[in-house]
């Protein structure tokens, strides 16, 4: 395919126009007048939801028990890590049944404590009311696998089988799941293909939609387009038929690994199919074309959602800010956040942190940390993660100094305060500028705010680099040897 626009209008017309609307017209490439950008203080707007991938709930599913969501909710506001789980949930022995175990399988994943969710399924089994049900065993190992625990995953899936389940497609699509969120990819591929043909033979176990969704989206991303292109084949000849999230999912792993012309096939093959797009599918494209600097194709897409029956939503807009930063078209990007607010948008945190980078991007510092201050003067919720847009934005324009003065500042009077993405995101800026001393007091604040820079920390940190500098080999040492001595104290 073509890279010039006229040659793959075709493929990108999601929807014929002849005239553009009127709503939002993108400025020239080339000719600007300098403008100053004015936040609102308050957009007198209703906020806009962003758009989940996730399929709807069917009008005769049961609703979420909202009782149910308060019990969990008090019992997790109530464990600190120092008072047992387990005694909390025999105070409630008497109400706590399993909807309140799986909404505690939720919460417990989320703040990475996943072994406490094997507490809980042990003090499960205990109890007069508990069957064993595939249902139970397939969330703890879509939450095993999640937090990287695969062996556990597969002793549950062991365990499942010993206590009289059988298996069915559910608890192998979230199997496969699991394993596919380990850190070694390739082995990982082979063993969920493995699965996946095991699944063909057992009858409660063939391959669904969703099984066929998670492999394809799993090879994009591991630029496998012959199993790809396999798999898709084999999906054509059985009884089965790709829905929106199979496309959407296979076209963002192609896009984000900047594959655009696999991408484009992908989505010629979901027209052939008579697959409507929907807004993901749009911002899919507006993503990758705006990764790929590839603005013409980004915004024939973005004039095409306008005069589709999609609506733009915020990760529309945060996305192209963003790219327009990385490639320092200031004014452009400028002009999409002037837009969101005019089309009745009121922008969130993403969009701040879109708009911190992108003028980090653009050597406008300064105007970077008002619109931080800004923010922080709102007495508006703080995310770390905006924390970290700035700090990013010091750095990347050679200003650790400046850096470590905000999170000076962020430690002692915050919020938001500092975490371990805080401090990875500084370790790694400040080894790539050899920055020494600012290395030395960096592990300092972390010992201090109870942060281990365990080994994962260091490969996270310094992987990028190959290989780390004299100072940050020096200074994990120091780092370690400091861990080694605190264990001997407590000893």
């Amino acid at each position: 395919m073509s890279p010039n626009v006229s040659s793959s209008s075709s493929s990108l017309q999601l929807y014929s126009f002849s005239s553009l609307s009127p709503a939002f017209t993108l400025p020239s490439t080339r000719c600007y007048k300098s403008t100053r950008l004015h936040l609102p203080p308050r957009p007198t707007t209703t906020a806009v939801s962003c758009v989940s991938t996730r399929h709807k709930r069917k009008s005769g599913a049961k609703p979420d028990n909202s009782e149910a969501r308060e019990l969990v909710r008090g019992l997790m506001r109530n464990f600190d890590g120092e008072r047992p789980l387990i005694s909390m949930l025999n105070k409630y022995v008497k109400v706590v049944r399993t909807e309140h175990c799986f909404l505690l399988f939720e919460e417990l994943g989320k703040t990475d404590k996943w072994l406490q969710c094997l507490e809980v399924f042990r003090w499960m089994q205990k109890q007069r009311w508990y069957i064993a049900d595939n249902g139970v065993y397939s969330k703890l190992i879509s939450v095993m696998g999640k937090k990287g625990q695969t062996r556990m995953a597969m002793w549950l899936f062991s365990e499942m089988r010993n206590s009289g389940c059988r298996p069915d497609t559910s608890v192998y699509n979230s199997l496969i799941s699991a394993h596919l969120h380990s850190r070694d990819k390739s082995k990982a591929l082979k063993k969920v293909l493995g699965y996946f043909d095991k699944m063909k033979g057992i009858e409660r176990c063939k391959p669904n939609i969703v099984t066929y969704n998670i492999l394809l989206r799993a090879f994009a991303q591991a630029q496998d387009v012959n199993q790809v292109n396999a798999l898709f084949k084999e999906l054509g000849e059985s009884i089965l038929s790709p829905d929106i999230f199979t496309f959407n999912g296979v076209m963002d792993a192609y896009g984000k690994n900047g594959m655009i012309k696999e991408m484009e096939s992908v989505l010629s093959r979901m027209k052939s199919n008579q697959c409507k797009p929907d807004i993901i599918t749009f911002n899919v494209l507006i993503d990758s074309y705006g990764r790929r600097q590839d603005f013409d194709k980004m915004e024939l897409v973005f004039k095409s959602l306008l005069l589709s029956k999609e609506k733009p939503t915020l990760p529309t807009f945060n996305s192209m800010i963003t790219n327009y930063g990385k490639a320092r078209l200031k004014e452009k990007a400028e002009h999409v956040f002037k837009k969101i607010t005019d089309l009745g948008y009121a922008p969130n945190f993403i969009t701040y942190e879109s708009l911190i980078m992108m003028y980090g991007f653009c050597d406008c510092v300064s105007r970077a940390r008002e619109i931080f201050d800004e923010k922080m003067e709102s007495k508006k919720e703080m995310k770390v993660s905006t924390l970290n847009a700035m700090l990013e934005v010091y750095c990347m324009n050679g200003l650790p100094m400046e850096a470590d003065l905000l999170l000076e500042r962020a430690r002692k009077k915050g919020p938001p305060f500092p975490d371990s993405s805080t401090y990875k995101l500084l370790y790694k800026a400040y080894t790539k500028a050899d920055k020494k001393e600012l290395l030395e007091k960096l592990l300092k604040s972390m010992d201090s705010d109870g942060i281990v820079p365990n080994k994962r920390f260091f490969l996270d940190a310094l992987g990028a680099f190959g290989s780390s500098s004299p100072a940050s080999q020096e200074s994990a040492g120091r780092a370690t040897d400091s861990r080694r001595l605190q264990r001997s104290a407590k000893t």
